[in-house]
């Protein structure tokens, strides 16, 4: 019936059952049935490419490290030429710019870019060396060796470009001169490194009044000192910490060797202090080397008379806390005299804290006023306030909460108010301890040996000596 619709051709022709391909192309390998071995990259052939060229970056980087480094030396031979030409010796002068290298970099950069925008002045153009360059345009900044000399010895370049600005009239070879002296003199050998850090700390700490400017660059000089590593216990190290001594005072390289600096070194070592110890009253408060020793240093030394300080209190007084002659201390002192006065505690128990414990001097009266007040509230005041401060001065710096936290220990054990108050007249240096550190460790002590805890309020009131007592030296043996 489809035959009939759709009629077909006479010319048409049925396809052959076994159709016919065009050969296959000649493989260098047979075919086979699927599934077949593909042949490995090795049994094929491809077109042969000749070997490109490499790039070698590191060769070519390697070059332009070898000529920076030549750069360098050169400028460095260059800033030697000038140290030399202003009076350096040769040793000196290599010394110095092997240790400048910011300084060098500088004049370095400076020739390079004055050769790419080919700015170089008359005679500067007649130049044939890198080194000739650097030297000229190191001559032309006019400083004559001066900045390297400043970075070479602890200042970093900016600081170095200020401090310069103070030493123009200086002879280069007078200035390395001048370094040598004074590093000898605050940087002498001591036996108390430790001290030194430990006693700043503390003044930085307990200072609580308005500063004069001398005592502002001195906390600037410390907080930089410890902002490096190693903070504040670095102080005596010359290598570490004599650049920011001489970024913070620029004047000391200023003052002449002859006429300052050796009479200060006489005068201090004619009221006791020893040669090891001058590095202390120096580097705690450095200001003092600008002092007039008849006008400024004589006078303040001679107003604590009135605390009864004899020669060698005042020579102790000066190697620990040598800031107390600065203004700002000596308006306080007056201050503090007073306030004692109204408060009716004896004098001599006030002399007595101040010589023990002079970081008094920089605790503001309104601060004193606010712990005098809470030991008041334990009834202690004029005379038995007098005791507590030549026994425990320290105490008057702590604040209020440190000082109510040792009293609710002490209640939390069974005391009353009054009986805590006799306790700190009696013992003061039990609220100057450490709670976890002290406190609980002697009662674990005492419990430790058999006394109970209804037994303990007995004991301590007995004995409150108890808390402050050394366990292996004191109570063992005992």
């Amino acid at each position: 019936m489809f035959s009939k619709l759709l009629p077909i051709p006479g010319n048409f022709t049925t396809p052959s059952p076994s159709p016919t391909f065009p050969p296959l192309p000649n493989f260098p390998f047979h075919l086979k049935p699927f599934p077949h071995k593909f042949p490995s990259i090795s049994q094929l052939s491809f077109p042969h490419y000749p070997h490109l060229p490499q790039a070698s970056p590191s060769r070519n980087q390697q070059q332009e490290d070898e000529d920076e480094d030549e750069e360098e030396a050169q400028a460095r031979a260059a800033v030697s030429e000038i140290l030399k030409e202003s009076g350096v010796s040769e040793e000196e002068s290599v010394e110095i710019a092997l240790n400048s290298p910011k300084y060098v970099k500088m004049l370095v950069d400076g020739v390079r870019d004055l050769e790419e925008w080919n700015a170089w002045k008359k005679g500067a153009e007649e130049a044939e060396s890198f080194k000739e360059k650097v030297y000229g345009l190191a001559r032309e900044k006019g400083d004559y060796g001066r900045l390297a000399f400043l970075e070479s010895i602890g200042l970093s370049l900016s600081s170095a470009l200020s401090v310069a600005r103070y030493l123009s009239s200086e002879s280069l070879p007078g200035l390395i001169e001048k370094v040598q002296f004074v590093k000898e003199m605050f940087f002498s050998e001591g036996d108390d490194e430790g001290f030194l850090g430990k006693n700043a700390r503390r003044m930085m700490m307990h200072l609580s009044i308005p500063i004069d400017e001398d005592l502002q660059q001195t906390l600037s000089f410390f907080e930089k000192i410890e902002a490096r590593r190693g903070g504040l216990d670095i102080l005596c190290s010359k290598d570490a910490s004599f650049g920011y001594l001489v970024e913070s005072f620029p004047r000391l390289l200023l003052l002449s060797v002859e006429s300052h600096l050796k009479p200060m070194m006489k005068f201090l070592e004619d009221i006791g202090v020893q040669r090891g110890s001058m590095r202390n009253v120096l580097l705690l408060y450095p200001p003092i080397i600008f002092y007039n020793i008849e006008k400024h240093i004589k006078p303040r030394l001679l107003a604590f008379e009135k605390i009864g300080a004899a020669d060698k209190d005042l020579c102790r007084m000066l190697v620990k806390y040598p800031w107390i002659i600065s203004t700002s201390i000596q308006e306080n002192y007056e201050e503090i005299l007073s306030f004692f006065y109204r408060e009716k505690v004896p004098k001599s128990s006030v002399d007595s804290g101040i010589k023990s414990w002079p970081h008094l001097l920089g605790c503001s009266t309104s601060k004193l006023k606010l712990i005098v007040e809470q030991f008041g509230e334990l009834d202690v005041g004029n005379k038995k306030l007098g005791q507590v401060i030549a026994t425990s001065p320290q105490l008057l710096l702590q604040k209020p909460n440190e000082f109510l936290e040792v009293v609710s220990f002490l209640e939390e054990l069974g005391f009353d108010r009054e009986t805590v108050g006799r306790i700190l007249g009696r013992c003061p240096e039990i609220f100057a301890a450490n709670i976890e550190k002290t406190l609980k460790k002697k009662l674990e002590f005492l419990a430790s040996i058999g006394i109970s805890k209804d037994h303990l309020p007995r004991v301590i009131r007995k004995y409150p000596e108890l808390f402050v007592s050394d366990i292996n030296r004191t109570l063992l043996p005992r």
